[in-house]
């Protein structure tokens, strides 16, 4: 699919992956290229077989929670440093108190925010198979919103998976 045609979609993230990330599958019956991710696959790791790391991260006491472009520039630069294929971005503004709810959707899986600015909280799920490191998404997120404390629960998804 041209770089035209996934902006008019509004899929078009600025970035081409490289060839080690996709390769098009211009056969495909549906008449959409495929995308065929060579870091999308299942992990082993100490014995153990699973599909990803899936984060759950509270912040407290942040700040900027209402700021839609900060909360968008700081999921993509986040996704980017975990080494991440950044497919689509959606994000919603509510109203009257600018809370934020929304999806940066990854080749790799997502990262969600739900932002709750008259309490100074936020909660993410930064979920990524393969050769991503959610890990690496957090600095940015402290360094963005400045939170008194975050939290953080490591879940391992599609544990034993065959």
């Amino acid at each position: 699919m041209s770089k035209a045609a996934l902006a008019e979609l509004g899929m078009d993230s600025g970035k081409t992956p490289s060839e080690t990330q996709s390769r098009e599958n211009e056969g495909s019956p549906s008449g959409f290229a495929v995308i065929e991710n060579n870091k999308d696959y299942f992990i082993e790791r100490n014995g153990i077989r699973y599909a990803g790391t899936h984060l759950l991260i509270d912040l407290w006491g942040a700040d900027k929670l209402d700021d839609i472009e900060l909360i968008e520039r700081t999921l993509r630069q986040g996704a980017d440093e975990a080494g991440a294929t950044i497919l689509h971005c959606h994000l919603h503004h509510f109203e009257p108190n600018g809370g934020v709810s929304g999806v940066l959707v990854l080749a790799e899986s997502h990262i969600s925010i739900h932002t709750w600015p008259e309490a100074s909280y936020a909660a993410l799920d930064v979920f990524m198979c393969g050769d991503c490191d959610p890990h690496k998404a957090i600095p940015f997120l402290e360094k963005a919103f400045t939170p008194d404390r975050v939290d953080v629960d490591e879940q391992l998804r599609g544990k034993d998976v065959s």
